[in-house]
């Protein structure tokens, strides 16, 4: 897709859902840090669902490196990969006490050492807390859609992250992941993409392959 017609289907996006934001509820950052784990593989409503009584129960970082592993398997039980997700809570707090002073890291080289999380949950780490739009996180969402319109037709959700980041505006960057996201839950869903109501069906090479 050139350039040109990126930004206006950025623009449409836009208008279409201006109240576009992260879906995951946290008042802390390593809270954010957690659900973004509890996340992967399950949608954020069972996680803002689960987090309230995993928040109530560990209160700071060093409650989580202190939490019995079982408890914690329990109460993250609905989102799925349970045990692993729990060991990497448990790991990730222990990093964040010992590296880093027992405060969330806001770089990228920094965010990516801790386990359980990788480049995806580091941009939407630093974005959601420091502000930081470094690149894009890249969902099955934004992957979908990419490769629909066109925006990309890798793969690997870093090489589609480059593709995004040469494609649209810095300025873009900030929002984009939410609106692709909203785009993927709403209109564009894998099942079966609504192709008709679609405000950048003009553009997506994907609705006009279907005329």
């Amino acid at each position: 897709m050139k350039k040109s017609d990126a930004i206006i289907l950025f623009n449409k996006l836009k208008e279409y859902y201006p109240d576009a934001t992260c879906s995951l509820d946290f008042k802390e950052p390593f809270q954010l840090v957690v659900a973004v784990m509890l996340s992967a593989q399950c949608t954020d409503e069972r996680v803002n669902k689960t987090t309230p009584e995993l928040f109530s129960r560990c209160k700071t970082i060093q409650d989580f490196a202190d939490i019995d592993i079982n408890e914690l398997e329990k109460i993250i039980h609905p989102c799925g990969f349970y045990k692993n997700k729990a060991k990497n809570i448990k790991l990730c707090a222990k990093q964040v006490l010992e590296n880093f002073n027992g405060v969330v890291p806001h770089t990228m080289k920094e965010l990516t050492s801790l386990a359980g999380v990788g480049r995806k949950s580091a941009n939407v780490i630093m974005l959601e807390v420091f502000g930081i739009a470094e690149g894009v996180a890249v969902d099955t969402h934004a992957k979908r859609i990419s490769n629909l319109t066109g925006l990309s037709k890798e793969k690997e959700p870093e090489k589609i992250e480059q593709d995004l980041l040469k494609t649209f505006p810095k300025e873009c960057w900030k929002d984009l992941n939410h609106l692709l996201v909203w785009h993927g839950r709403n209109t564009c869903v894998a099942r079966n993409p609504k192709c008709d109501i679609c405000p950048i069906s003009n553009l997506c090479k994907f609705a006009k392959s279907k005329k």
